[in-house]
């Protein structure tokens, strides 16, 4: 399948993918020591992780649960979740969202790695404000 615009989303490099399926699938790579979205749960959407390379931590439900290369996360729809990376190493990651329709947060408040200093800008003050923002309209219902 074809691969979408590579973007910098939070900190995390995120790449979607087209797919003929009710649900969408991407590529992320997520640096050493980077924070992950802020506590959220979805109404709409099942999403799964499944780790590649590296290592994240994951916060699902209250519960801290440490999700090696190999290993999966299920979390079915109004699971309270986020995730970092605590290691000093490189973490890559598949993440599936079903139904479709979550790719459309990835596209609208990434910036493209094509752009200078990508990275940095998606984690700026004013991206995490745009986040907290209009996360509801993408089924982000952040925690709190």
């Amino acid at each position: 399948m074809k691969q979408s615009t590579t973007k910098w989303v939070l900190g995390h490099k995120v790449t979607p993918y087209d797919t003929t399926g009710n649900y969408d699938i991407m590529f992320a790579e997520t640096p050493a020591h980077v924070q992950g979205p802020p506590p959220h749960s979805h109404n709409s959407f099942d999403e799964s992780f499944l780790i590649i390379e590296g290592e994240m931590e994951f916060f699902i439900d209250g519960e801290v649960k440490v999700v090696s290369a190999g290993e999966s996360v299920d979390l079915p729809k109004n699971t309270l979740h986020t995730f970092s990376n605590k290691t000093d190493k490189v973490c890559k990651w598949v993440n599936i969202h079903s139904p479709k329709g979550f790719r459309n947060f990835f596209e609208k408040l990434g910036i493209s790695e094509d752009e200078e200093n990508a990275q940095e800008r998606s984690v700026a003050p004013s991206i995490i404000q745009e986040v907290i923002q209009t996360a509801a309209d993408f089924d982000m219902l952040i925690a709190g």
